[in-house]
């Protein structure tokens, strides 16, 4: 651990070295650098001339297409992980997007891929020499672990996070790890170590957070596949910030075993991992690669539940949160509820309305768990470098230990919630799914996320969630708030405050669907069947992963 150092130099060389790793062949030529006032800069590898066709081919396809094209050998891993590499280093120079870089061992290991599928005519696994990006609290051995705090600066893993491993023996290549926010509990990506992680569709917005390193990175094209990690919307918020989709598992499905957490032994809500990607096929590819290593064999803490092929519905039963009663969704957001949900009905679909009576009192667990220490898990990380507590984690600074007692009456809460909301469900006779905003947001300039309760909600019951785009973009013209509108509660009041329709005009939007616990192949089958039930021009491109720009909206 990083002491004796004062934060802010510690902080400028760990910058000063992350930059420095970016090789000079991957760095982009000063006459190429867009302007400060471009805002979308996901335009830049097709129009500045500095990427190849054959790297953008290979940058531009899905991790499902990349890992046939190397099976077939149409590609090398190696060619593969350099363009990869090489547009990460152009992603992390245009939103300051990556924590860690190691591209020149990932080379060298899709090398040894490449030299192996030669010699014996196979490839290692199904994610063979798929390049796979990391959040930054999974160890890797030989690198920092920070989770946005100076004092963990120089403090390199000795051990890998078990799925790390899990990834490597499927025959990923791992080259990159990506910024998060102190301690990973803020919903941006920002800490006085690397700073802000921005939007690359438009860079006065947020990237979301905990995982707004990997969305950025991914909405870029940086990356094919990333994984992040969940436990209050950390994978959902940003991936709806930047238009991807993502998976948040019941906890025991994937292995969180080995990874650093900025409030680790926290376990009344639990942290869960998922992929981060750009189609739901490629998250369904990494959750049946990991189910199917049997990580319960190596984490005792995983369910031997091994993937379960499940038929599709052909009509669903979906309830309809339109808000939960705290905070009202913006009007982007409330309007791509009420056209999917009318395209839903128009394919069969029989959608019900949920009554978010349960949300409120979830909304106060949540906020009380996470400042149940008192704020000392993240106090004993600052002091060390005297590093400051930034504005975004004053709950943390001001909050009341619990003691031992008062934490087991929250658990006792927590358990009866879960109860009460299972009953809620049931009572919906032959309920499949809830469908609902995952933030109130399309996105929101930096510093004003406001509200986590749609997501975090989930984490408290433990059911399983998708975020996807639903093929709404934010228009300007279309989202205003009704003269009759009227705030919910005072924090939905200060929501509201930050919304500017200009500013997310042609932002792509996201909604969520939830499923009870442990029910992801279910849950991936039936956003399949929400995602046909979308307009077709609009289907083409979600199929595709190709994210529409903001280009041509503004």
């Amino acid at each position: 651990m990083m002491s004796g150092q004062h934060w802010e130099k510690i902080a400028a060389t760990k910058r000063a070295a992350l930059l420095g790793n970016i090789p000079p062949e991957y760095r982009i030529p000063p006459n190429l650098l867009p302007s400060d006032v471009q805002l979308d800069v996901t335009t830049f590898p097709r129009e500045s001339g500095w990427f190849s066709q054959r790297e953008l081919d290979i940058t531009e396809s899905t991790a499902t297409a990349i890992v046939r094209n190397i099976a077939s050998r149409a590609w090398s891993s190696e060619e593969v992980t350099r363009a990869f590499s090489k547009r990460a280093a152009a992603a992390h120079q245009l939103t300051n997007c990556l924590s860690e870089i190691f591209f020149l061992e990932a080379i060298e290991q899709a090398k040894s891929l490449d030299e192996r599928q030669r010699t014996t005519g196979k490839v290692v696994g199904p994610l063979h020499g798929l390049p796979i990006s990391l959040k930054d609290n999974f160890n890797v051995v030989g690198k920092d672990s920070t989770v946005g705090f100076a004092s963990l600066v120089d403090n390199p893993a000795t051990y890998n996070s078990t799925l790390v491993e899990v990834l490597e023996r499927a025959g990923a290549v791992r080259y990159c790890k990506t910024n998060v926010p102190t301690a990973m509990m803020i919903a941006e990506s920002v800490n006085n170590v690397f700073g802000r992680t921005v939007n690359p569709l438009n860079r006065k917005l947020t990237s979301g957070g905990s995982s707004g390193g990997e969305s950025a990175l991914i909405a870029f094209g940086g990356s094919p596949l990333g994984v992040g990690t969940d436990i209050g919307g950390s994978l959902r918020i940003p991936a709806a910030c930047t238009g991807i989709f993502t998976l948040r598992p019941s906890f025991g499905r994937f292995t969180t075993q080995r990874c650093r957490s900025g409030l680790a032994g926290q376990e009344a809500v639990l942290s869960v991992n998922g992929p981060m990607a750009k189609t739901l096929d490629d998250i369904t590819l990494f959750a049946k690669t990991v189910v199917d290593s049997m990580p319960w064999l190596v984490d005792p803490k995983c369910l031997p539940i091994p993937w379960r092929s499940v038929e599709s519905k052909k009509t669903l039963k979906i309830a309809l949160m339109m808000d939960d009663g705290i905070v009202t969704p913006t009007p982007p957001v409330t309007r791509a509820l009420k056209e999917t949900a009318e395209k839903l009905r128009n394919a069969g679909h029989e959608i019900v309305d949920w009554n978010p009576r349960l949300h409120s009192k979830t909304v106060e667990f949540l906020a009380k768990m996470f400042v149940a220490d008192g704020g000392k898990s993240v106090r004993a990380l600052l002091e060390p470098t005297q590093e400051p507590f930034r504005p975004e984690m004053e709950m943390y600074q001001t909050a009341t230990e619990l003691g031992t007692y008062g934490m087991w009456q929250l658990q006792l809460d927590r358990s009866e919630l879960q109860r009460e909301f299972l009953d809620q469900w049931m009572s919906y006779e032959g309920l499949d799914a809830l469908l609902c905003p995952t933030t109130p947001y399309a996105s929101v300039e930096h510093g004003d996320f406001k509200y986590v309760g749609y997501t975090g909600v989930f984490n408290v019951v433990d059911y399983s969630a998708v975020s996807f785009p639903c093929g709404v973009f934010a228009d300007k013209a279309q989202d205003q708030f009704s003269p009759d509108y009227a705030p919910l509660s005072e924090i939905c009041r200060n929501v509201q405050s930050t919304y500017k329709a200009d500013n997310v005009h042609g932002m792509p939007v996201s909604l969520q669907l939830v499923s009870k616990r442990l029910e992801e192949e279910k849950l991936l089958s039936m956003t399949a069947t929400v995602l046909q039930a979308i307009h077709p021009s609009t289907l083409a491109s979600l199929k595709s992963g190709l994210v529409s720009s903001i280009k041509g909206r503004l």
